[in-house]
């Protein structure tokens, strides 16, 4: 089951969000702001983490430092879902390690594409190689060795 912690600090938004994925199947955890959303990862160690921006305590942005700055959060995939929809937010946002962006209000499809899109990444990076993969690279080595 792929665990789904959701940082956020407005409630009406944090059991919206749970709605959406509860309904999809995936357990959720929540956090009502940054500090209390790096304790919980060192905890449960999400699969995803969904972590809104403007936040009491610590805001989203402060957040994401922490986690890419230790070796042990790096890759964990984070969605930005945020109020911030200005012109330059997305970028301002995804140029601070964010792996995707998604402004509210929230559209459930995007919700679901984002979250398959970015788990799929994790999968693909934790993944053994594939055989067939590697059957191909030997015979292309082999291949080119046959070529001296």
């Amino acid at each position: 089951m792929t665990n789904v912690l959701i940082a956020e600090d407005n409630a009406v938004n944090r059991e919206l969000l749970r709605e959406l994925l509860e309904a999809r199947g995936y357990t959720v955890v929540e956090a009502c702001d940054g500090q209390e959303a790096l304790r919980m990862i060192e905890q449960i160690h999400p699969d995803i983490l969904l972590l809104d921006i403007g936040m009491p305590v610590m805001d989203g942005f402060a957040v994401m430092h922490k986690i890419r700055e230790n070796p042990r959060l790096a890759t964990l995939p984070v969605l930005a879902v945020t109020a911030y929809a200005m012109q330059g937010d997305q970028e301002k946002i995804m140029k601070s390690g964010f792996n995707g962006y998604l402004s509210k209000p929230i559209d459930a499809r995007s919700l679901a594409e984002q979250l398959e899109r970015l788990l799929r990444k994790r999968e693909d990076r934790s993944a053994p190689p594939n055989q067939s993969n590697q059957n191909q690279a030997d015979g292309k080595a082999r291949t080119a060795d046959s070529g001296k």
